[in-house]
């Protein structure tokens, strides 16, 4: 439903004053600060319509009203007014030598923290699924180490626990197989290519390549180590999050796992521009009190990750949203030129 101009003002107003102090907005403090000459009366009867709508709501201990996920939204695409921030007041801190992406992309985490106050995330650009070579180390009987060497030199183990025991040679001459005919493809063409080969084969080696194939696989495709924080300890401080023990445990388990947190940044890296989820709206924030702000981020024009800031929903977006597009766009340019 379309708001008229006295509804924005009035929920603009409410929203800022809300993100300013936490505390509910009456209003007798809405006819002040609103800049509107309404009666209390008649500010009364647009709120009330406001929390009819699912914009505000009242918390019961109180007389003043308090905006609700639906009303940050609105607040967010149609009333917010972004600060602007100078770009090259913080593109010094991403300008580093050639060849060090994985340092420039911790030093964005730690530039949307400290600009923000809270919780930086960086999503790595995802790993070429192909590798160059693989090589098998004999590290106990029936343990192997499986070390795989991407085309950009990226090393990766994974432990391999076989049902046989192998000796040096076989497990030279099984990686040579494999880095002979298979190198440079990815490994699930492998593993295709490998279902039809491996009749060829001794079944015993046959199972170490597979057994190969697929921890390589898992190996290629886990972004796990690929998402970089810096600063969740900022959230502590903030009461909104950190009120209970049942909040804190939901905000921790968030930062341990990763997982849904790589699912809100890999929906974000689909879209253009900056993306708000806010908590209590999106099913992929876990915490009705926490929003996500976040921007994706380029090398050479094609989207490789994401980026953004993790803080309460009660946060000031106009200015963290420029601290989000900004660091996003110094970050492409790094990357593009490194």
């Amino acid at each position: 439903m379309q708001l008229d101009t006295r509804a924005q003002t009035l929920l603009k107003a409410l929203v800022e004053r809300y993100i300013a102090d936490g505390q509910p907005v009456g209003s007798r403090a809405l006819s002040k600060i609103s800049g509107l000459d309404l009666s209390p009366a008649t500010i009364r009867n647009i709120m009330a319509d406001l929390e009819e709508l699912g914009y505000v709501s009242s918390p019961h201990t109180s007389a003043g009203r308090i905006p609700t996920p639906r009303g940050y939204r609105i607040f967010v695409d149609t009333l917010l007014t972004v600060q602007h921030l100078d770009e090259h007041a913080v593109d010094g801190r991403l300008r580093l030598p050639a060849q060090q992406p994985q340092k420039m992309i911790a030093n964005a985490a730690q530039m949307l923290s400290s600009l923000s106050q809270f919780a930086g995330v960086v999503l790595s650009p995802r790993r070429e699924s192909v590798f160059q070579q693989i090589e098998f180390l004999r590290l106990s009987e029936k343990r192997i180490l499986l070390v795989i060497v991407d085309p950009r030199g990226d090393v990766q183990n994974r432990l391999l626990l076989t049902e046989a025991d192998y000796t040096p040679a076989q497990l030279v001459r099984s990686a040579n197989y494999i880095n002979q005919n298979y190198g440079g493809l990815s490994f699930d063409d492998v593993r295709t290519r490998l279902s039809s080969e491996l009749r060829q084969l001794r079944d015993d080696m046959g199972s170490l390549m597979q057994a190969a194939v697929e921890a390589g696989s898992e190996a290629m495709t886990d972004q796990s180590d690929d998402m970089v924080i810096s600063g969740e300890r900022n959230l502590l401080s903030v009461s909104d999050l950190s009120s209970n023990m049942s909040s804190l445990r939901q905000m921790f388990d968030m930062f341990e796992q990763k997982t849904g947190l790589m699912q809100l940044l890999d929906v974000s890296s689909k879209a253009t521009g900056v993306q708000i989820f806010i908590g209590g709206e999106s099913n992929l924030v876990p915490m009705d009190e926490m929003s996500v702000v976040t921007a994706p981020y380029e090398v050479n024009g094609k989207i490789v990750g994401t980026l953004g800031v993790i803080g309460p929903t009660r946060m000031a977006y106009e200015r963290v949203i420029p601290i989000v597009d900004i660091t996003a766009k110094l970050l492409s340019n790094a990357l593009s030129h490194s």
